[in-house]
């Protein structure tokens, strides 16, 4: 393994599932004390809204970044007692997942990391109230073509994710006139997303100003692993940039696709999704079809690992 150049990256809001995490909680007792201790702070029972549902309350914004939050960890915590020898060279999450990322790497510790992410998801569910709007994948347009459609019609990029798949976000009325225009040129496939908000555009805002005073009270330390910032899509060391790429993260683009490519170009050879979902998976594949890519979510998953990377 020692010729593997790895690094980890965490899912964000979407990958939830009911179940999700109920493996590794049954086999590890750290993970069971990680969630004891995710739940003092909480003030609700995450076990049971993981493994139990009901999938209209885990979808939920204020709930949903909790939940894969502490499972994307908790998952984490079993692969580091289950295989000690993998070692990250680098981090990455996408969205929410950079704050797993930031946990991951010490940066920024796992009570204020919970105590974040809920606070995040209550905020952009509030500025949600304030902009209602809504999030739609645009499939087989390139950059430019979007950017003119975002031009005409007042919607924003909210996530470069892979080639060919850039996610608009925006009020209803002009994400209707850009699926609209979007046909015009041709999209292979338009699909609106079960989201609650114009999520990563400057109808956030009013997340992001609140976000900035909860950030203000936390430490946050240089990473321990470097951890790739969605906003600048390269490697961020100094505490006070990090902060403000986190404000910046919730009002701005993502840029997953040239986060990748930036890990990649840093001699990263293999990628492990550790955490709910197999969605980052896909999209590194889309990405650069060169990269080893692992989904590592079960005890089998970890059972499995050491042989799966030994024959790729």
């Amino acid at each position: 393994m020692g010729k593997k150049r790895i690094a980890f990256v965490f899912p964000g809001q979407g990958a939830q599932y009911v179940g999700m995490g109920k493996d590794i909680y049954e086999n590890f007792s750290q993970v069971r004390e990680l969630f004891e201790k995710a739940e003092d702070i909480l003030g609700f029972n995450l076990r049971d809204l993981c493994f139990e549902g009901p999938m209209d309350k885990l979808k939920l914004t204020s709930f949903s970044q909790p939940a894969i939050f502490v499972v994307s960890l908790a998952t984490l915590e079993a692969l580091k007692i289950s295989l000690p020898e993998i070692s990250p060279e680098a981090t990455a999450g996408l969205s929410l997942g950079e704050y797993t990322a930031l946990v991951a790497s010490e940066a920024i510790s796992f009570e204020d990391g919970v105590n974040l992410v809920y606070k995040r998801g209550r905020f952009m569910e509030e500025a949600s109230q304030i902009n209602p709007g809504g999030m739609v994948s645009l499939l087989g347009l390139d950059y430019q073509t979007v950017e003119e459609i975002c031009q005409e019609t007042g919607v924003e990029i909210a996530n470069l994710n892979c080639p060919g798949q850039i996610v608009i976000s925006g009020k209803k009325d002009a994400l209707e006139k850009a699926v609209n225009l979007a046909k015009e040129k041709k999209v292979k496939r338009a699909v609106y997303l079960e989201v609650s908000g114009p999520f990563h555009s400057s109808l956030m805002s009013p997340a992001s100003e609140k976000l900035l005073r909860e950030l203000n009270k936390i430490e946050i330390k240089p990473p321990r692993i470097p951890v790739v910032s969605n906003v600048t899509a390269s490697f961020e060391n100094n505490p006070e940039e990090i902060r403000g790429n986190l404000v910046k993260q919730i009002n701005h683009t993502t840029r997953w696709e040239d986060s990748i490519r930036f890990l990649a170009s840093s001699g990263i050879t293999t990628f492990l999704e550790i955490g709910p979902g197999k969605v980052l998976s896909g999209l590194i594949r889309r990405i650069d079809d060169s990269l080893e890519v692992y989904n590592i979510e079960t005890t089998q998953d970890m059972k499995l690992f050491p042989e799966r990377i030994s024959l790729a």
